[in-house]
């Protein structure tokens, strides 16, 4: 198990190293990803949920490398459907249904890491369900730009202009 957990972590960072590069060599140098135009709290919002649920993965994966289940579990339960509901009104009708959808989903996903890590299944079994929980994320952030709403034409003139 902690074999499966260093591996998986390894591809994990790799990944996340290796966006830079490939986003530079894409071939197109439009990002043709629909933009989110949020207000400053909105955006700040969205943001910090991400990085809540990038630091939770980080952590399950160590709690994994553990073998720590009751650790996976505690960890991804306030990352589930409970979180999904916490100030989210200024949002509604902002963002797109298809945004909400992959989110939804994503956060459904961590209530059923925490039942399986409750149930006592094995490490695998939560790599396997993490890892399809990640796509979602992939999914999201290949579809999605997020701009502020009082910076709508900053990035659109830089490209313009070559920087």
């Amino acid at each position: 198990m902690k074999r499966i957990s260093q591996v998986f972590f390894f591809v994990l960072v790799l990944n996340f190293s290796a966006l830079p590069a490939l986003a530079e060599n894409a071939g197109s140098a439009v990002d043709e990803r629909e933009v989110l135009r949020l207000s400053p709290l909105q955006r700040e919002h969205v943001l910090g949920e991400m990085r809540a649920l990038l630091r939770g993965v980080q952590d399950i994966l160590a709690a994994l490398a553990a073998d720590d289940m009751a650790a996976v579990a505690a960890i991804a339960r306030p990352l589930g459907s409970s979180m999904a509901g916490k100030a989210e009104d200024h949002l509604k009708g902002v963002l797109p249904k298809g945004f909400m959808q992959l989110g939804m989903a994503a956060h459904k996903d961590f209530d059923s890491l925490a039942a399986l890590a409750d149930s006592g299944a094995d490490g695998s079994e939560i790599l396997r369900q993490l890892s399809n929980s990640m796509n979602k994320c992939q999914a999201c952030h290949s579809s999605y730009q997020i701009q502020s709403a009082n910076n709508t034409g900053a990035k659109e003139k830089a490209q313009h202009h070559g920087h």
